[in-house]
């Protein structure tokens, strides 16, 4: 769980903190590259470390991933322009890639889909408490002390939560030769990048329709198309195609990359928006957005209780509904509306978020026995990921464009109405979460047991 609010804290602790950096750093329009890279980052390592999971085991890539995430912190915190801090961001995601898939994992392992009900809530809680409380603690840091304290505050707690780690838990793998695919993976990574710095810099540093626009978004796609080749002849593939054969997984997949472009819409622009056009303070508008913190936890906890009973297509269902109507309220949003609203809406969205993470990541694990869970979790991972570093850059390059030559500098309407833009762009991902869990296969999987043999085989205490 220490590990969980790590990952989820740093992919948005920037968000509150951006005007303070920027006037430090310079570089207002590069601030979409510290949210989009670290979770690029993230999200092109989990399909590897999801691989060498179920080969090796959880907990010595658990070990690295903390150690890398540390390392990258420190570096951050010392960073002395926006192009080093955005480098040391991807240092952090590359550790943030190990931690998240293999807490949710190693979960999968030691409890049985009865007590994941519980335990997974909790850590669902976690990382909606902590991705939404980002914005607050570096709201209050920026203000009061330092943007770096952002980063150097992660020292202790990484510290701590791999000594726990290496002291308490243990487990037992089946040991076995393997071949990492390499060549999988450089294919993955560069898609993902290529893609990634097109709606990024599309429209800025190029027009779309342009050689150079083209050609990299085109070149991210033919890396993609390569990659799905090269997983289907690869001996031990990356990311096995099998996962996209399953309409359990295809659905939950999908739903957990809506989640993750609905979540980071918010976290990214909510804040910014509540300083700039409302006129807040960071603290204010870190609480604007914290109180997702109150919906999401209240709710994850039912939703074990209420999937176990109704099964986990009801119970995403209805979190998705509840997610689909906060979010079209935010499109009421101006710049003459009040940070109360903009918490009430954010509050609504929490709730809905509580009852939909939570079942949608239990189905998908508990349709898979051990060897599978650590592939099918970070793959799960990896669309949420996915659905938050693409969200980041098409929402920055939503506001970039309807800024034009005021984005290093604009005015609260300015950015009221380019913000409207990307509160428009966070209901289409509302409503793709919404069409994923209806297309969810009504035969749920909450009367599988795990048995006693699958938790020896892989299991863990």
């Amino acid at each position: 769980m220490l590990s969980t609010a790590l990952v989820a804290l740093d992919s948005t602790v920037i968000a509150t903190a951006i005007p303070t950096i920027t006037a430090d750093l310079g570089g207002f329009t590069q601030f979409p590259w510290l949210l989009s890279v670290y979770l690029l980052a993230q999200a092109a390592s989990t399909p590897i470390y999801g691989k060498l999971a179920d080969v090796v085991g959880r907990k010595p890539l658990m070990l690295a991933g903390i150690a890398v995430f540390l390392a990258g912190s420190i570096l951050a915190g010392f960073a002395w322009s926006m192009p080093a801090l955005i480098v040391f961001r991807a240092v952090q995601g590359l550790g943030a890639g190990a931690i998240m898939p293999m807490s949710i994992t190693i979960a999968g392992d030691i409890y049985t889909v009865e007590e994941r009900a519980t335990a997974q809530g909790y850590l669902a809680s976690v990382w909606g408490v902590s991705a939404v409380a980002g914005p607050l603690i570096g709201g209050i840091f920026s203000e009061w002390v330092s943007w770096r304290w952002i980063f150097w505050v992660n020292i202790p707690l990484c510290l701590v939560a791999g000594w726990i780690l290496a002291r308490s838990f243990h487990e037992k793998v089946e040991r076995r030769p393997h071949r990492v695919d390499y060549l999988g993976a450089t294919l993955l990574t560069g898609s993902s990048i290529l893609v990634l710095l097109g709606l990024l810099e599309g429209g800025q540093a190029w027009a779309w329709g342009s050689v150079t626009g083209v050609a990299v978004l085109g070149g991210g796609v033919l890396l993609g198309v390569l990659f799905v080749l090269r997983q289907r002849v690869a001996p031990e593939p990356v990311l096995p195609l099998w996962v996209f054969r399953r309409r359990i997984l295809v659905t939950t997949t999908v739903a957990s990359l809506a989640i993750g472009a609905v979540v980071l819409g918010l976290t990214s622009y909510v804040p910014t928006f509540v300083q700039i056009s409302l006129g807040t303070g960071a603290l204010v508008a870190g609480f604007s957005v914290a109180t997702m913190t109150l919906g999401w936890p209240a709710a994850a906890s039912l939703a074990g209780r209420v999937y176990l009973r109704w099964g986990f297509r009801s119970t995403s269902l209805l979190g998705a509904s509840i997610v689909t109507v906060g979010s079209a309220l935010l499109l009421l949003l101006d710049d003459a509306s009040t940070p109360w609203e903009v918490g009430a809406f954010c509050l609504v969205i929490g709730v809905g978020m509580g009852f939909s993470a939570v079942p949608t990541m239990v189905a998908a694990q508990s349709s898979v026995g051990w060897s599978e869970r650590g592939v099918v979790t970070s793959a799960n991972m990896f669309a949420r990921s996915i659905g938050s570093a693409v969200g980041v850059a098409v929402y920055g390059a939503v506001v970039n464009a309807t800024l034009g030559a005021h984005a290093g500098h604009p005015s609260g309407p300015e950015l009221a109405t380019a913000v409207h833009r990307v509160f428009v762009g966070v209901v289409a991902a509302a409503v793709l979460l919404l069409v994923a869990v209806l297309l969810m296969p009504r035969r749920d999987t909450t009367s599988e047991r795990t048995s006693t043999a699958e938790q020896t085989v892989g299991g863990a205490a």
